[in-house]
């Protein structure tokens, strides 16, 4: 399957920032929430949630809601997609031709 030029872009940007690139390494470990990757790499939970987003986007992460059973507190999950990032010439002259 041929990308998109939007979709190619899309992918690029999302792993061309490395807080992102270092937070697909610590979903591959396991899942986390927000929280928990704010404390690991030492920036806002905003912070995080602006990175994630621009990954949950582009197809390499994916999150789920939770309830907390001690607090009944909701907390947002992510884990890792499985993903094979590759770009064909056929992409691109798909896209300029």
């Amino acid at each position: 399957m041929t990308m998109t030029l939007q979709q190619i872009i899309k992918i690029g940007e999302a792993i061309s920032h490395p807080v992102r690139l270092k937070l697909l390494y610590l979903l591959s470990e396991r899942e986390r929430y927000v929280y928990e990757l704010s404390k690991d790499l030492n920036l806002s939970r905003q912070v995080i949630q602006l990175h994630l987003k621009r990954l949950e986007n582009a197809g390499f992460i994916e999150s789920d809601l939770r309830l907390e059973d001690d607090d009944n507190r909701a907390k947002k999950f992510f884990k890792l997609k499985e993903f094979d990032v590759k770009l064909e010439i056929e992409d691109l002259a798909k896209v300029f031709q």
